[in-house]
């Protein structure tokens, strides 16, 4: 990450920063939400079915949970991480969920306890490939 931070400036550091957290947060809601559509609009809303959608759901989870088990930070929090550095702002070294979950929630817990809820949400977003099948149409 430094080869780019010597030309980069503070405030443009921190607005890319500030913009992976968004891309971060909208990955997460696309994951939790995604998994509690795909259970509520099963028969309702054909989208759920759509086999790409439900292709990106399955595979984000997956490197999520396997992450988690080799012990790896996400790389969108160790990118954003470094940006705040050079940005002079205050950075954390947990996992972004863990992060904001204790900050949300004062939730302090384990780092183990991160993995068997990853792992767990995984179960469930593949559990959901099989109960609720996407439907894969050919052009």
């Amino acid at each position: 990450m430094k080869a780019y931070s010597a030309a980069m400036s503070p405030t443009l550091a921190a607005a890319l920063a500030d913009t992976i957290l968004v891309a971060h947060v909208g990955m997460v809601a696309f994951v939790i939400l995604g998994a509690i559509a795909i259970f509520v609009g099963r028969t309702r809303w054909r989208w759920v079915r759509g086999w790409r959608w439900r292709l990106a759901h399955v595979l984000l989870m997956g490197f999520i949970a396997l992450q988690a088990w080799l012990g790896a930070l996400c790389p969108l929090t160790v990118w954003e991480q470094s940006l705040r550095r050079h940005a002079g702002q205050a950075s954390y070294g947990e996992s972004f969920i863990e992060h904001w979950l204790s900050r949300l929630i004062f939730f302090d817990a384990p780092w183990w306890s991160f993995v068997a809820a990853y792992s767990a949400f995984a179960a469930l977003v593949i559990a959901a490939w099989f109960v609720v099948p996407p439907i894969h149409r050919r052009a």
